[in-house]
């Protein structure tokens, strides 16, 4: 228990068994309590702005808007909101994107029972906290030069399985300058032809099918 009650916990995720499953952890908790659910991130916004929760929890990945611009929207009104993001997604650049945003705290739906409540408490008392295998793969590729918008585009379209012609003709721009692209995303991502860097987009989160 804390000096104000409990600290409060809004739980934000799509899946219902994932929230009740958060809610029955908690339970046993004395100085933790669940506030409010909500399934995507307009309910997200609607139920933040209504419930003011010391920690929220959000998933990324969930239908109409995402986790991301969840987190955006309402660290750009509440800069002081605590928000741990929970998520099945490892890679390494939506990590990044997630704590550039302003999370304080990125761990996986695997740990839960491990790390979850630890967290809470953590973020609660204003620390940061990014599990251990997400942190070793920020690490991994600090310093790495970022796909620009135009070569996330590029790949992208590669992932959907078009040609330098069609990508070429898609973006109104000539196949020279689609495979000049191509060549500098093979660089950045270490890849060894176009499938490899597709996987490796796929992995690291930079890009989705």
């Amino acid at each position: 228990m804390t000096a104000h009650g409990p600290i409060r916990v809004l739980v934000v995720d799509d899946h219902h068994l994932i929230r009740e499953g958060i809610a029955a952890l908690v339970a046993s908790q004395g100085d933790i309590e669940i506030v409010g659910e909500a399934a995507d991130g307009n309910q997200a916004v609607a139920q933040f702005e209504a419930l003011r929760p010391d920690v929220m929890l959000l998933d990324l990945q969930m239908p109409g808007m995402g986790g991301l611009e969840a987190l955006a929207d309402i660290k750009s009104r509440h800069p002081q909101a605590r928000i741990v993001i929970l998520t099945t997604y490892d890679g390494d650049h939506l990590a990044s994107r997630a704590l550039a945003a302003g999370a304080q705290a990125y761990i996986l739906k695997s740990s839960v029972r491990r790390e979850l409540l630890d967290t809470i408490r953590a973020v609660f008392r204003g620390q940061k906290h990014v599990q251990a295998d997400v942190a070793a793969k920020l690490s991994d590729h600090a310093g790495e030069d970022v796909l620009t918008t135009r070569e996330l585009a590029v790949l992208s379209l590669i992932a959907e399985g078009n040609t330098n012609k069609a990508i070429g003709e898609r973006l109104s721009i000539t196949e020279e300058t689609v495979k000049g692209y191509v060549k500098s995303i093979l660089a950045k991502l270490h890849a060894k032809d176009r499938t490899h860097a597709v996987t490796l987009g796929i992995k690291r989160g930079i890009i989705e099918l």
